[in-house]
């Protein structure tokens, strides 16, 4: 058992490592999976206007189950149980697995997301993480940074919360990794790819500036929100690399497909048990 997650583990380290080299984007470590804004396993079900925005799809597999669009909207294509949503999946479920492998650079265990500010590294919860106010995270006015922030259990957004992001560009990146299910509270102005393993909700009027909503085993549940896999390009919101002409490096994605074979969904789990005995320092 000790090889089998020995080597599971340097699979998707060595994945992770393909698709950050240089000039690597957020769309290049989801690899397809990086077109939708919104993505879900089973289903998607939507109340009042939501909008899926800037040539972002909507997806569900192995689920098909799609209700409230309309009058909900989306910008790009929508993928049900086909092969371009399947492939999505396999591909998200690499990136989960290599971002979940990461070493943290801290450790917020217990502490309210609220009132920090955030630089580039890899910020560990073992369990459940809360934003009530607002987080910034500051890129420094540097190119290919990267965010990542790792949460053991479930995320929770407070109503009216925000997220926050400064000198940043079209290279750099934020990923919301959740083992359990996210909740964005009601007109919580949110950022970043949120990647979570069961589901994901936005409580009503929750906005997700530069990302993905992404539910790799279960729904996405909407609620009048705005989803926009595009980034505004004032210096001092912009994060991202997730605009439809993001291009796919040929290594990451001849990667991703050997690794679809090789790192199941099932290998989450043991990455999980990993980091849970070694974080900080690992």
């Amino acid at each position: 058992m000790k090889i089998v997650k020995t080597v599971l583990v340097v699979l998707a380290l060595t994945l992770l490592g393909a698709m950050l080299a240089p000039n690597a984007s957020a769309n290049s470590i989801l690899g397809t999976a990086g077109n939708f804004g919104v993505l879900a396993g089973s289903t998607v079900t939507n109340t009042g206007n939501t909008s899926v925005a800037v040539n972002g799809d909507l997806g569900i597999s192995p689920g098909a189950a799609l209700t409230g669009f309309p009058p909900g909207s989306v910008s790009g294509s929508t993928h049900l149980a086909d092969a371009v949503a399947g492939q999505a999946q396999i591909d998200l479920t690499n990136a989960y697995v290599g971002l979940a492998a990461l070493g943290s650079t801290s450790n917020l265990t217990g502490q309210d997301l609220g009132g920090q500010t955030l630089t580039s590294g890899v910020y560990f919860f073992s369990s459940t993480a809360q934003l009530t106010g607002n987080l910034t995270l500051d890129f420094g006015g540097k190119s290919n940074q990267t965010i990542v922030i790792d949460i053991g259990s479930t995320l929770t957004t407070a109503s009216a919360s925000s997220v926050t992001i400064v000198g940043g560009n079209s290279t750099d990146s934020v990923y919301w990794v959740v083992d359990s299910s996210a909740t964005l509270g009601t007109t919580t102005s949110f950022e970043g790819n949120i990647i979570s393993l069961a589901s994901d909700t936005l409580n009503t009027g929750a906005t997700d500036g530069c990302g993905s909503v992404i539910a790799l085993t279960a729904a996405v549940t909407l609620d009048d929100n705005t989803i926009s896999t595009g980034c505004n390009s004032a210096t001092t919101t912009t994060v991202g690399g997730l605009g439809p002409g993001t291009t796919v490096p040929e290594g990451g994605s001849t990667l991703l497909y050997l690794c679809s074979f090789l790192v199941p969904l099932g290998a989450m789990r043991v990455f999980r048990f990993r980091r849970s005995r070694c974080k900080l320092p690992c």
